[in-house]
């Protein structure tokens, strides 16, 4: 892991435990070693970093492209592993990167929705996700973060900050699914059961505790 990044992670790791003190329950479960996908809900800006930080790895996310629009702010996040992605249609150029990066051997965010859902619910997923697990083969860990698009809130304690990572996907269920569009959209869907799962099994540790 480069320094820069480790510092970073670092960083947020520090502030979301000591501030907002944030919840991670199972990060063992993302592959030690090899190509990986974080699949995530999305309800804020802070969710790359945040699920990106608490795994032991290095990962790279795709970033809508107006981010980059500021220089500084531009390569700020290029230094850590953000990609510029067009969300206005079909981005073939920044879908075979994260293909490349995928072959490569390295980790990869991707929020299914495609963008920040508002008010605690689910989007329907995009089909892009599940055309990149498909055609590398990554393992798909489905990912549920909550609170983040409310950090006063957990700030002051009235709303909880925590991540779950579940089970990884396998190439041989994502493999399951049809390489076509219909079966992307399937794979895409069944991603976002996963993650849905992740919230209820959430609720379930938050009513014991």
């Amino acid at each position: 892991m480069r320094p820069f990044y480790f510092c970073c992670i670092t960083l947020v790791r520090i502030i979301a435990r000591l501030i907002f003190r944030i919840k991670i329950y199972d990060s063992d479960k993302v592959p030690p070693a090899g190509a990986f996908i974080l699949a995530s809900n999305h309800i804020s800006y802070y969710d790359p970093p945040l699920v990106g930080s608490f795994v032991k790895r290095e990962v790279h996310f795709l970033a809508k492209r107006e981010l980059f629009r500021n220089k500084l702010f531009g390569k700020l996040i290029s230094a850590l592993n953000a990609h510029p992605l067009n969300r206005q249609g079909f981005d073939k150029k920044a879908l075979e990167l994260a293909e490349r990066l995928l072959r490569e051997g390295k980790g990869l965010i991707i929020f299914p929705e495609g963008t920040r859902a508002k008010q605690g619910k689910f989007l329907a997923p995009r089909p892009g996700i599940g055309m990149i697990a498909k055609n590398t083969g990554a393992p798909v860990v489905p990912v549920y973060i909550h609170g983040a698009n409310n950090l006063f809130g957990c700030f002051i304690g009235k709303e909880r900050l925590a991540i779950v990572y579940g089970n990884p996907m396998d190439k041989d269920e994502t493999g399951s699914f049809g390489s076509d569009k219909e079966g992307y959209h399937k794979l895409a869907e069944a991603i976002m059961r996963r993650i849905e799962g992740l919230r209820e099994e959430l609720l379930k540790k938050s009513r014991k505790a």
